[in-house]
């Protein structure tokens, strides 16, 4: 055999040894938007969190010995294109595992294709309660999370609501996009377990920039509370609104107010005004800060911290059910999520965190309330808060 030849030889076995090795790899894909919508502040936070718990885990010697690739698909915010890319990521990439999305909409589009292809998906980042709940009594639901379920949040809101009204009169001001309606119900149905009903419900167009009609009415209907019910520059238009007609009642947001578009487009000052929930912050315990600093390495303007911590604790949950599970069966791993004990996250260590019946690894006692304080969202207490007990917060 000629030098040539061998070479040729040679050159196809190192091709092929590369290609052995490469399909050894664990694939878990990442699906969020980090372009588009009002929330891709918080895909894009998500996004280097996810890649920072790879390469730790890599660093550690991977899973069962075997390295683990992300890969990365932006959905632009848009349902069609979530569909797509899970349909992507599980057909043609292979993964076997997926975290995302950002938005509930999407995650809702989409939740049947890794249910019927048997691969398990941790939310980092979307709310919406109906997510794992869908296949909830199916014989294996391959739907976890690791966010601030809506009815969790609202639970903490409703509780701050009714204490802190004098009236009694709270109002409902909520998007007209699936999230805000899903958040009308459950908002409706938390305060009836306090036997409060909403003195009015308003809605608004997720492209609309003056609510002051809707705040009229909500001003005439005599609330001194308003819960919001929408992303961050809906609500700062809210906000905006609120001040033309000299209105500012205690107002109250959920986590995804967390983006910086809020303070950009209502300003700093009117940005204070919202008291919101929150997952877990920068400074909560040296693993969160060392998280925060290497994700601003690559995303300077990071506002919203709970969304890397919850990626990064997402892959985190999906390598220790692949170890217990000696495995990256969808299947075997689904059910090893329910098992999974002792594994450390950033946010917190997840003893038990998910079980047949519970997919959702946060619940009402790891959230509290947060502020804008000049540009950055900090925690905020006052006796409200110090006063309520586990009792007050019904859900």
């Amino acid at each position: 055999m000629s030098a040539f030849s061998k070479t040729l030889v040679a050159t196809a076995l190192l091709a092929l040894a590369v290609t052995a090795v490469r399909a050894q790899d664990i694939k878990i894909g990442y699906n969020a938007d980090q372009s588009a919508s009002g929330v891709a502040e918080l895909g894009i936070a998500g996004r280097w969190a996810f890649e920072a718990a790879i390469e730790d885990i890599n660093k550690s010697g991977g899973i069962l010995g075997r390295k683990v690739v992300g890969i990365i698909r932006d959905d632009l915010g848009a349902p069609p294109k979530s569909i797509q890319n899970m349909t992507e990521l599980i057909d043609n990439e292979k993964v076997d595992a997926v975290v995302g999305p950002a938005n509930s909409g999407n995650a809702l589009a989409w939740l049947h294709i890794p249910q019927q292809r048997k691969i398990p998906v941790v939310v980092p980042i979307a709310t919406g309660s109906d997510i794992t709940l869908r296949y909830a009594k199916e014989a294996q639901n391959y739907l976890f999370r690791v966010s601030m379920v809506d009815r969790e949040q609202i639970a903490l809101l409703a509780a701050y609501a009714v204490k802190a009204s004098k009236t009694q009169k709270i109002a409902i001001l909520a998007d007209s996009t699936g999230y805000g309606q899903g958040g009308i119900k459950d908002a409706t149905e938390v305060l009836a377990l306090h036997n409060v009903k909403p003195v009015i419900v308003e809605k608004y167009g997720p492209k609309d920039t003056d609510m002051t009609s809707q705040l009229a009415k909500i001003r005439d209907a005599g609330a001194d509370v308003v819960i919001i019910y929408g992303i961050a520059d809906g609500t700062a238009h809210v906000l905006r609104s609120m001040e033309k007609i000299n209105y500012l009642p205690t107002t109250l947001g959920t986590w995804g107010n967390l983006s910086g578009l809020l303070p950009r487009i209502a300003g700093n000052k009117l940005a204070e005004h919202l008291i919101l929930a929150a997952s877990t912050t920068e400074d909560s315990n040296p693993r969160t800060k060392a998280l925060g600093e290497r994700v601003r390495k690559n995303f300077p303007t990071l506002t919203t911290f709970p969304c890397s911590a919850q990626a990064y604790d997402s892959v985190m949950l999906i390598a220790a059910a692949m170890k217990l599970a000696k495995s990256t069966d969808g299947e075997k791993v689904a059910a090893a999520l329910e098992e999974v004990t002792g594994v450390q996250g950033v946010i917190k260590t997840y003893n038990k965190p998910f079980s047949k019946t519970n997919h959702e690894a946060l619940s009402v006692s790891d959230f509290y309330l947060a502020r804008w304080k000049d540009g950055t969202p900090v925690r905020y207490e006052d006796a409200i808060i110090k006063g309520l007990t586990p009792a007050d917060l019904k859900r």
